[in-house]
């Protein structure tokens, strides 16, 4: 299981006298996700969940996660959000862990997004980039563009093991997104994760967004990017236009992307694509054993940099060509 910190009815105990959220009812947890313990509670006065911080996320960095989805839900965008304590803190410890409650949301995720679900995919994401406008506090990319070439170093056999000849092809695409990555690009809050497994949908519609623990300030652009990868391939590597021009669509009803933001669609993306293929190949070696839920498979963002490297201007659809 995806649990790495039994809690107890004592532990449990202990938290919620801090809330005033009434006697606890149920306590699960969840099996899924690989870097934290997650866990579904149910009180007297309703459904939450509570997440105790294992690995992969800094403790330092849980003020900006927790802040930005408290100021998000304040200023209208559905997120699990943070419940606070009587002293009004959101963040909390167990077991010598941080640890959060935040709130149960409705929903389901789409395994296999159609036309219309990367429309309101791009909607919802501008909602959150606009939304996001204004937020005090600020965190760099520490999975962006300048840290992707030293994360690949100690990578590189791996990576040939994955496939021969990988890596070289890898280093050459590292070179020519340092050569030509833009700058000067309009920045905001992000947040750098938008798959479809961190969404939920009701009746079609957008209902929520989750998981923002990789949320900073960076290129809103980029943030299209990784949707574009994320929402807009096939199961058989191919990409969708038909569904990228419904994302870009359904983000630019709510947010004009720039004549630059739109040029450097092609690079964001190639860049979106080796970002995540280089954090997954590092985790197909570091997963802890006993998690349920196996690391995913890096060769599918391979495969997605391999489409970007054949046609580097595939995504530039949005101009109705």
């Amino acid at each position: 299981m995806a649990v790495y910190t039994d809690i107890t009815d004592e532990d449990l105990a202990g938290l919620l006298a801090d809330y005033d959220l009434g006697a606890a009812l149920s306590f699960k947890g969840i099996v899924e996700g690989i870097q934290n313990s997650n866990f579904l509670l149910e009180t007297e006065t309703g459904r939450y969940f509570l997440t105790v911080y294992e690995r992969g996320v800094q403790a330092e960095d849980l003020p900006y996660f927790l802040g930005l989805t408290r100021w998000l839900s304040e200023h209208g965008f559905p997120c699990a959000t943070p419940i606070v304590d009587r002293q009004d803190r959101m963040l909390k410890t167990m077991r010598g862990k941080p640890c959060a409650l935040v709130s149960y949301l409705l929903g389901l995720s789409v395994r296999r997004p159609g036309v219309a679900h990367c429309r309101e995919a791009g909607e919802s994401l501008a909602a959150l980039h606009l939304a996001g406008a204004g937020f005090p506090m600020h965190r760099e990319n520490d999975l962006g563009h300048a840290v992707w070439a030293g994360l690949f170093a100690p990578l590189r056999d791996a990576a040939e093991g994955l496939k021969p000849g990988l890596a070289a092809t890898i280093e050459a695409d590292l070179a020519l997104l340092a050569a030509r990555w833009p700058a000067d690009l309009p920045q905001g809050v992000i947040h750098a994760d938008y798959f479809p497994d961190n969404v939920f949908f009701q009746g079609g519609k957008f209902a929520a967004a989750f998981d923002f623990y990789f949320a900073c300030n960076d290129a809103l652009a980029y943030d299209v990017a990784v949707a574009l990868n994320a929402w807009c391939f096939e199961p058989d590597g191919s990409f969708n236009i038909t569904s990228a021009r419904a994302l870009l669509s359904g983000y630019e009803s709510r947010r004009p992307l720039s004549d630059a933001e739109r040029r450097a669609l092609p690079i964001l993306a190639h860049g979106a694509a080796m970002r995540f293929f280089l954090t997954r190949l590092y985790d197909w070696g570091t997963t802890p054993a006993g998690a349920l839920v196996r690391p995913k498979d890096p060769l599918e963002y391979e495969r997605k940099l391999a489409v970007h490297r054949s046609s580097p201007d595939l995504v530039l659809f949005g101009n109705g060509a």
